[in-house]
């Protein structure tokens, strides 16, 4: 089932993981030195923590649709760019600690949208260059 995600850069991890266990009731689905995530099923929505700067607000990084299959990642490609959306395509990337294929949009705010699709774990948090994922800082995501 497709569910929206939110990604949260916070200033303290371990915190933030505390206090979004006892919001949803449940432990995270995935929690790395520098990340988490929760895949809460109701509301349907996958939470992603992303360890950000000590001293720094709560912002929001990224959002996103997660989809179960490529190929509706591939339809969502193809549905967005024939609505006039500019898109930005990763396929078999490693992102936040899994391997995925995605699509990027930006809303009329700047604000980075990807529909993507979890195809593996993965032990690494590596961001391609140029890409939008987990990007280090607000403002550096592709396209923005």
């Amino acid at each position: 089932m497709p569910r929206v995600q939110l990604a949260l850069r916070v200033p303290n991890l371990n915190a933030s993981v505390a206090f979004y266990t006892r919001l949803f009731g449940i432990e995270p689905a995935k929690l790395r030195d520098d990340y988490a995530n929760f895949a809460v099923a109701e509301p349907p929505l996958k939470l992603v923590l992303i360890q950000g700067a000590e001293g720094e607000p709560t912002a929001m990084d990224h959002l996103g649709v997660e989809v179960e299959t490529p190929g509706q990642v591939t339809a969502a490609t193809a549905r967005l760019a024939a609505t006039g959306m500019t898109t930005v395509e990763e396929n078999d990337t490693s992102c936040c600690y899994a391997l995925q294929d995605k699509t990027w949009v930006h809303g009329p705010g700047g604000e980075p949208w990807e529909v993507y699709v979890v195809k593996g774990d993965a032990e690494s948090p590596a961001r391609p260059a140029g890409s939008a994922c987990c990007a280090p800082a607000p403002g550096a995501h592709a396209g923005a």
